[in-house]
């Protein structure tokens, strides 16, 4: 899934494309209102998060404009908390939500995620359907897994480590095949990276995370889920 990122401060816009990057989106960035307009064009992202105040053309105006080109590709506005931000001109250019500055990267991957779930229902394919590994039940349209009553919220790239692990059960995915499908072509493989979100993942979903009996680890080779 692909996002536009808009903001005209470098360490914010740095600071955003990392955090949608380690959740697993492909980001396009853009430092001006013009550049964001003209990425949008050539791009076509799954939706834009949005500054308001930039200069030259300001968020809202790239909004009129995506508007008129897309009705349907929703924008995230991000405002600092000391400005005036005119919620009912945005809501009616069609803002989906607000990311408000100074923020928690929390708050940015809630954010996100909400509107991701969104894009996803909307653009629903067959292998999105809900599917089981263990006692768990995966709901890709909504990006989280299901234990029980208990629902336990997941990333993109959490998503996509799941079906894939699904779809080859019973197969050791190899860390090449899991760079490829989970991280893109274009991403140098690093063995501590996909350690790493191996491990966080399975603090979320399995019962006893020293004992993992969803995503078993094949010494020397990769992951692999066993079915039971």
């Amino acid at each position: 899934m692909k996002v536009l990122i808009a903001e005209d401060d470098p360490d914010i816009l740095a600071g955003l494309d990392q955090i949608l990057r380690d959740e697993g989106y492909e980001t396009v960035t853009a430092p001006s209102g013009e550049a964001a307009w003209s990425l949008f064009e050539r791009e076509a992202p799954d939706f834009v998060c949005l500054d308001i105040m930039m200069p030259g053309l300001d968020g809202y105006e790239v909004c009129r404009r995506i508007r008129r080109s897309n009705e349907d590709v929703p924008v995230i506005f991000i405002s600092a908390r000391s400005e005036e931000v005119d919620k009912v001109l945005g809501l009616e250019l069609g803002a989906d939500d607000y990311i408000m500055k100074p923020f928690g990267v929390r708050e940015v991957i809630a954010r996100i995620r909400a509107v991701t779930r969104r894009c996803i229902q909307r653009s629903a394919r067959s292998d999105d359907r809900p599917f089981a590994m263990g006692d768990l039940e995966v709901l890709p349209t909504q990006l989280r897994v299901r234990r029980g009553e208990t629902l336990i919220d997941v990333s993109l790239r959490d998503m996509s480590i799941l079906r894939l692990l699904h779809q080859m059960k019973g197969e050791v995915v190899d860390r090449a095949r899991l760079f490829e499908v989970c991280w893109g072509l274009h991403h140098v493989p690093n063995s501590r990276t996909l350690d790493q979100q191996i491990s966080q993942l399975r603090k979320r979903i399995e019962l006893d995370p020293g004992e993992p009996r969803i995503i078993r680890t094949v010494y020397g080779a990769g992951y692999r889920y066993d079915g039971a």
